[in-house]
């Protein structure tokens, strides 16, 4: 079984407060920051491009974990590298080229990862399976935190990393979207060791530790029984 990491996702930070939240994270011994990019367009909301990436960037060493929910990605992946960005994580239903669009983020010196939404199939990334560092169920439809998890996705998460298995394949499995101290659990026995977490940990201010840290223990209890 892979660490289990935890990264709050700024969806939920304060950004009247923002280096007080990114603190509170540090402090937590949070794995990454998780950037949510969205349009308005790829799903029904906007929230921050690459400027508030650079200003995150200034204000933390922790790595900076960039989901782009936008259309035409590739059009950005050189201003979010440089903003800043540790890793790039693009969208299966993106369009018709996503093996040309991970080619484009590691030809610029980054980790990939790949998305997929509630509806899309595993098929979907079948054929770059052994391209990727990473991929990304998303557990509710993307768009705005605080959703409800979506328990459908718990036999994706086992059918992705038996796929992984099976092909030979490097790469975790991360989850966004409605985790929290019960479904914590629940996603790391189907598979998964990459939880994202706004609502969970940011939502919970000024709570921010005691949260991070019942989430933690929640999810490596799960590690724990297994063995």
């Amino acid at each position: 079984m892979r660490e289990i990491q935890i990264m709050p996702s700024l969806l939920s930070a304060d950004f009247g407060n923002l280096s007080k939240d990114i603190n509170a994270a540090e402090a937590c011994g949070a794995s990454a920051l998780h950037c949510d990019i969205m349009d308005g367009h790829f799903v029904p909301n906007i929230t921050f491009g690459p400027m508030i990436v650079k200003a995150v960037r200034s204000l933390t060493n922790l790595a900076l974990h960039v989901h782009l929910m936008i259309e035409h990605p590739e059009r950005y992946l050189e201003a979010f590298v440089e903003a800043g960005a540790s890793e790039i994580t693009v969208h299966a239903e993106n369009g018709p080229h996503l093996h040309r669009v991970i080619e484009q983020i590691k030809g610029l010196g980054l980790p990939v990862g790949v998305a997929i939404n509630p509806s899309t199939p595993l098929c979907a990334i079948g054929n770059v399976i052994n391209d990727i560092d990473l991929l990304l169920i998303m557990t509710v439809n993307p768009g705005f935190g605080g959703q409800r998890f979506i328990s459908d996705m718990l036999p994706k998460i086992e059918k992705a990393r038996q796929m992984g298995e099976e092909a030979g394949a490097d790469f975790d499995i991360a989850v966004d979207g409605g985790i929290d101290v019960t479904t914590a659990p629940m996603v790391v026995r189907a598979g998964a060791n990459v939880l994202i977490a706004g609502a969970g940990v940011f939502g919970k201010r000024p709570r921010i530790m005691e949260a991070f840290n019942a989430l933690k223990a929640a999810a490596e209890s799960a590690v724990s029984k297994e063995a």
